[in-house]
C-alpha cells in the first residue's frame, strides 16, 4: 500500500484531471500541512489552476472535492482560506502505515519512480594549501545532498574538482627548488608548501627577477618539463593525502577527484571551437564570450582566454561541463560553492547553453551558500586574525566535546570518552552548518552547537541514545518490536498519534531537501520528531504498560530511533547507542 500522502495525491490528481483535463498533474502535490491544527497534509495547486481558468479558487476546489473520495483514509477534507485543501488522516490510516514500515529498511520513503543521474561538485580545495573553515560549508552541504539523493534512489556521482593547476605553481616550483625544508615537508607537507608560496609571493612583489623566474617555472611546467612535472605531481600527492585524512575524519567519500589539470589539454581546442562558431571573439587581445541577447549578463562578458594566452576558471569549467555530460550522461549537475561565485556560474551556464544547445535537457544548478561568522558578527577567524584551518577546527570540536563528556560521565575510560567526543564533536559542527538556511550567513558558536538542549546534533544524538536505552532496560531487541508491529498496532493517545503522524512525513522531507537543496528542512524535521518523542515518552508509559500497549509503544520507540538514525546519517552525522 502506498504511503497515505501518496495515495491522497494520486486520487487528488485523478479528480483534478476530470475537472481540468488540461492541467499539468505534476504540479498537483500533497505536502505536510504547515500548521497541524488545520490538518496533516495540504494541497495548494488548485489556486493556480483556478487563476488560469479564471474561476474562484474555492469554487474549483469544491468541484474537485465532489469527485474525490478519501473516506477510507481521511476523517476530514476541508477547503480553507483562499483555496487551500487540507486533509486530516484517520488514526487507523496512520497505524496501518506505521505497521507497514516494520518490514521496510527505509521507512516512509518511496523510491523515485524515475531515478535521475545527478553529479555533485563540492569541496574543491587547492593543492599546496590547507583546507580552511571556508571549505566546510561546501564539503558538508555537498555530502549531505549526495546522501539524500541516494536515499531517494537516484544515481549520484560525486566529483572533487581540485585546484591543481594554475599560475600559483610557478611560485611554488621556484620555492621548492630554492627554499625547500625537507624536514618541515616530512612533518607537515601542506604547511611547508604554504610557507614556500608566501615566501616567494612576497619576494616577487619586491624583486622583478623573482617574478620572471617564477613565470619561467610555470612555462616549463605547462610545456611538460620532466623535473617540474615530477615536483608538481609530488605536491599534488602530498596535498591529496592531507585532504583525504580530513575527509576520512568527516566520513566523506568521492567517486572522482578530477582536478583542473585533467582538463587542461582540452582547453585550447575548446576556445578554438567557440571562436569558429562565432560564440567567442577577440577583444583587446583576449578571447571573450559576449551575452548580447541576455539583459542580465549583457554588461559582463566572459573571458575564456587572456591576452597572454592563459586560460582561466571559466575555460576549465566549460570543459568540465562538457566532459561530465558526455561521460556520465547526467540529468542534473550541482555546483556547491559560496555566494561570491553566483555571477561566474550564471555566465558559465549561459555560455554552455549557447555552445551546446543539444544538452538543454541537463539541469545546471549553482547551490550557493553564505558565510560563517564569528560571534562578533565578522567572518570567522582565529584570535590573531588568521584563517581557521579545518583540521584545527575539527581538533577543537573533539576536545570541547571531550570536556562535556568528561563532566557528564567522568567514570568512563578515556578511550570511550574520546570515542563519544569524536562522534559528538564532529556531528555538532556538521549539524550547526546544515541547520541554517544555506543562503544565510550564520554565527559559529561552540556553546550553542555542543549544547544538549535546543536544535543541536548532541540533543538529537541523545534522543537516539535514549530510545536505545529503553530496549536495553527491557532486555528487548528492535527486531522483536518490528515483528510484533508487523501484525498491526493501535494508537490510543494524542501523543502516540502526533508522533506517528510526524513519522510518516520523513520521505516527503527528504524529497523537499532534494528539490530545494536545503538540508535545514531535515534538521528541523528531526528536531520536531525528537520533541514529539519526548512528549510521548513522558506521557505514555512504555515498559510498564500492559499489553498490547506495551508492544505498540515499544515499536513507536523503535521506528522513531530508525528515522532519527537514518535522518542523521543523511546529514552525515553519526549516532551512539550510549552517551
Amino acid at each position: 500500500m502506498p504511503l497515505p500522502s501518496l495515495a491522497i495525491q494520486e486520487r487528488l490528481r485523478a479528480a483534478v484531471s476530470t475537472v481540468c483535463p488540461e492541467a499539468d498533474l505534476e504540479t498537483v502535490q500533497v505536502r505536510p500541512c504547515p500548521d497541524p491544527r488545520f490538518g496533516d497534509y495540504q494541497a495548494v495547486a488548485l489556486m493556480s489552476l483556478a487563476k488560469s481558468r479564471q474561476v474562484p479558487p474555492r469554487q474549483l476546489a469544491a468541484e474537485v472535492l465532489a469527485r474525490l473520495d478519501l473516506s477510507d483514509l481521511c476523517e476530514a477534507v476541508e477547503v480553507a482560506g483562499p483555496g487551500f485543501v487540507n486533509f486530516r488522516l484517520r488514526p487507523q490510516t496512520v497505524a496501518a502505515a506505521l505497521s507497514e514500515a516494520a518490514e521496510q529498511s527505509l521507512p516512509f520513503v518511496t523510491p523515485a519512480a524515475a531515478p535521475r543521474t545527478v553529479v555533485v561538485d563540492f569541496s574543491s580545495p587547492n593543492v599546496a594549501k590547507p583546507m580552511h573553515v571556508g571549505h566546510i560549508r561546501s564539503t558538508i552541504l555537498g555530502d549531505c545532498l549526495a546522501r539524500v539523493l541516494r536515499r531517494l534512489g537516484h544515481r549520484v556521482i560525486t566529483d572533487n574538482h581540485l585546484g591543481d593547476w594554475g599560475t600559483q605553481f610557478g611560485m611554488l616550483l621556484l620555492g621548492w627548488k630554492r627554499f625547500l625544508d625537507l624536514q618541515a615537508l616530512t612533518r607537515d607537507a601542506i604547511a611547508e608548501m604554504e610557507r614556500l608560496y608566501k615566501l616567494v609571493h612576497a619576494a616577487c612583489q619586491q624583486d622583478p627577477s623573482m617574478l620572471e623566474a617564477a613565470r619561467r617555472e610555470l612555462v616549463a611546467l605547462q610545456g611538460g618539463d620532466p623535473q617540474n612535472l615530477a615536483i608538481w605531481r609530488e605536491m599534488t600527492t602530498l596535498s591529496r593525502a592531507e585532504f583525504d585524512r580530513i575527509y576520512e575524519r568527516l566520513g566523506i567519500r568521492f567517486d572522482y577527484t578530477l582536478g583542473e589539470s585533467f582538463y587542461h589539454p582540452r582547453l585550447q581546442a575548446l576556445v578554438d571551437e567557440l571562436v569558429r562558431l562565432g560564440l567567442a571573439r577577440e577583444s583587446e587581445g583576449a578571447k571573450v564570450i559576449f551575452f548580447d541577447n541576455l539583459p542580465d549578463l549583457k554588461d559582463t562578458p566572459l573571458i575564456i582566454q587572456k591576452s597572454d594566452g592563459a586560460f582561466n576558471y571559466a575555460t576549465t569549467d566549460l570543459a568540465t561541463l562538457l566532459y561530465r555530460i558526455e561521460t556520465w550522461h547526467p540529468d542534473e549537475i550541482l555546483y556547491v560553492t559560496d555566494a561570491r561565485q553566483q555571477l561566474h556560474f550564471r555566465q558559465v551556464f549561459a555560455a554552455f547553453r549557447m555552445w551546446r544547445p543539444d544538452a538543454a535537457h541537463v539541469k545546471l544548478v549553482h547551490v550557493w551558500f553564505g558565510t560563517i561568522l564569528g560571534e562578533d558578527g565578522k567572518p570567522f577567524k582565529t584570535r590573531s586574525g588568521d584563517t581557521v584551518k579545518l583540521s584545527d577546527l575539527l581538533d577543537e570540536a573533539e576536545e570541547r566535546a571531550l570536556q562535556v563528556v568528561t563532566v557528564k560521565q567522568p567514570e568512563l575510560p578515556e578511550a570511550e570518552r574520546r570515542r563519544i567526543a569524536r562522534v559528538v564533536g564532529l556531528g555538532a559542527v556538521k549539524y550547526a552548518d546544515l541547520l541554517s538556511n544555506r543562503q544565510s550567513d550564520y554565527v559559529f558558536s561552540w556553546d550553542r552547537m555542543l549544547s544538549l538542549s535546543g536544535n543541536t546534533a548532541p540533543y538529537l544524538q541523545y534522543a537516539y541514545a535514549r530510545t536505545a536505552s529503553i530496549f536495553r532496560k527491557g532486555g528487548l531487541t528492535a527486531e522483536a518490536a518490528r515483528a510484533s508491529a508487523a501484525k498491526g498496532i493501535g494508537l490510543q493517545t494524542p501523543e502516540e498519534l502526533a508522533l506517528g503522524r510526524h513519522l510518516l512525513d520523513f520521505g516527503l522531507v527528504l524529497e523537499a531537501v532534494a528539490e530545494d537543496y536545503r538540508p535545514n528542512y531535515l534538521c528541523n524535521y528531526l528536531f520536531e520528531l525528537a520533541g514529539r518523542f519526548t512528549r510521548f515518552y513522558e506521557t505514555c508509559p512504555v515498559l510498564k504498560a500492559p499489553e498490547p500497549e506495551r508492544s505498540h509503544r515499544l515499536y513507536l520507540c523503535e521506528v522513531t530511533a530508525r528515522v532519527l538514525r537514518l535522518g542523521l546519517e543523511a546529514l552525515g552525522v553519526e549516532v551512539l547507542d550510549q552517551m
